[in-house]
């Protein structure tokens, strides 16, 4: 790829003289937001028309990517990444006007004559790493935030899934203002590199190890952040669920993407007397999907790299396989497995699992099943399904999760107007609809005062009179 150093930042030449040019970048962004370039919201909307308009113009180029990448089918592409975006794009033009103004709020009888507001400011300078799962949706989708709040923006796409970062690469420069926008390719050391410059925020998604490394480099000038992390997703089957749609919406949530989904049903838990009848129903959705041979199917997708597909093929040792369990290194295919007979203790159940795998655990009765999901870590994403509004809502009460999707999985993520991000180690902040704009902004607090009425009663001397009024005003 070949364009000047004014296009894109990715061709600063060699790895030393990107990582030697990256303080003299941070420095340009923090020169031109303090111009306040950024800032109107004219810019503002127009930036987002020209984000949309990438989206738009360069689908082919971007589906090409992701087909590479991750084996992605053109319309998950559309439907997971693209058309993802462009919603948050059409959302975030309409209500931003809006989101912008001045919100008042009561102001006490002790501040009377004046006026209270809160607006909303850009933080500045703000830095984006993306992960190597949704490549596209989980750069830009951040990015619309950035853009909304007034900040400039600085892209780390993930080194792991190159074709998208490359892509990305060269469309950003074609449509953003790039005085603003700016895209930095690479792997470890450019993100390091970036790590030591002082940022307004950091938002990162990705895993728990490298989100600990963020953070400690983010604590260095007090940088806040956004960690949208992951964790093992848990779905609770309910003896009252309806297994046929459950088995077919766990099979789509889980299988998309081939598994690489931080919000993929991680495990299911399920009563005794149910659990084979399940497992039937996912055998016959999975064939229905993705045929006899997922490996033909153009709607199944790749593991990212062959690292990814060897860690996975070591997790098909626990439990028993009930369906699937094939692998191919060189084509990078693992089918979708279902696997029974798991123990807590396996290896399947020791980590986030992020590919094409679903270990069946039973548990005799509801408090069973939200004891084993207690015992764990917190995660971004838990499933329930059961027709009792009882159960729904014990879950919930009982339970802590990022969030929480309703006899349905993973679709609780394009819903714009519900914010998004973990608790605990599946991650911190959220994102999406008006949460992205809120969490690139500063609501600076404002309190205006009138200089027509000053009483005597706030200053010294304090007598009796002084202490009888302030007990009624405060």
């Amino acid at each position: 790829m070949t364009t000047t150093t004014e296009d894109t930042f990715t061709d600063a030449g060699t790895q030393e003289e990107t990582i030697a040019a990256i303080p003299e970048l941070v420095g340009q962004m923090r020169q031109t937001f303090a111009q306040g370039r950024s800032k109107p919201l004219s810019w503002r909307l127009n930036q987002l028309r020209q984000l949309k308009a990438l989206l738009l113009e360069g689908e082919s180029t971007l589906l090409k990517a992701l087909a590479a990448d991750l084996g992605k089918s053109d319309f998950e592409g559309i439907m997971t990444e693209l058309n993802f975006v462009i919603s948050e794009i059409d959302l975030t033009i309409k209500h931003l006007p809006g989101w912008v103004k001045p919100e008042k709020v009561a102001a006490p009888l002790a501040q009377q004559p004046g006026t209270a507001r809160i607006h909303r400011d850009p933080l500045g300078v703000v830095l984006i790493i993306g992960p190597w799962n949704y490549p596209i949706q989980l750069v830009l989708a951040p990015l619309v935030g950035a853009i909304s709040a007034g900040n400039c923006a600085i892209i780390k796409p993930s080194e792991v899934a190159p074709h998208s970062s490359a892509a990305l690469a060269t469309l950003i420069p074609q449509y953003m203002d790039n005085q603003c926008v700016r895209v930095v390719e690479g792997g470890v050391p450019e993100t390091s590199a970036l790590l030591k410059e002082r940022f307004d925020h950091i938002f990162f998604t990705g895993g728990e190890v490298v989100g600990k490394v963020v953070m400690r480099a983010a604590a260095e000038y007090l940088t806040p952040v956004t960690l949208e992390l992951g964790g093992k997703s848990p779905c609770i089957v309910a003896k009252d669920a309806d297994l046929q749609t459950a088995a077919r919406r766990i099979v789509w949530g889980k299988f998309l993407n081939a598994g690489q989904t931080c919000i993929a049903p991680d495990y299911v838990l399920v009563h005794p007397s149910q659990r084979d009848a399940l497992v039937a129903h996912m055998r016959q959705c999975i064939d229905q999907f993705y045929g006899t041979d997922p490996r033909q199917s153009p709607d199944f997708g790749q593991i990212i790299n062959k690292r990814h597909h060897q860690r996975l093929c070591r997790l098909l040792d626990s439990g028993t396989v009930a369906t699937g369990g094939q692998h191919n290194e060189e084509d990078r295919y693992i089918a979708p497995t279902i696997l029974t007979d798991v123990s807590a203790d396996d290896p399947v159940m020791g980590e986030e699992i992020f590919g094409p795998i679903l270990p069946i655990l039973t548990t005799q009765n509801l408090d069973e099943a939200i004891d084993f999901i207690n015992a764990r870590p917190r995660p971004l994403a838990l499933y329930i399904f059961s027709q009792s509004k009882d159960t729904q809502q014990e879950v919930i009460d009982r339970t802590s999760s990022g969030g929480v999707c309703i006899n349905d999985t993973v679709m609780h993520i394009s819903v714009p107007e519900l914010p998004f991000g973990g608790v605990g180690t599946s991650g911190m902040g959220a994102y999406h609809g008006k949460a992205s704009f809120e969490t690139f902004s500063h609501r600076k607090s404002i309190l205006s005062r009138s200089t027509r009425f000053d009483p005597s009663l706030r200053y010294p001397p304090y007598g009796d009179l002084e202490r009888k009024v302030l007990k009624k005003l405060f």
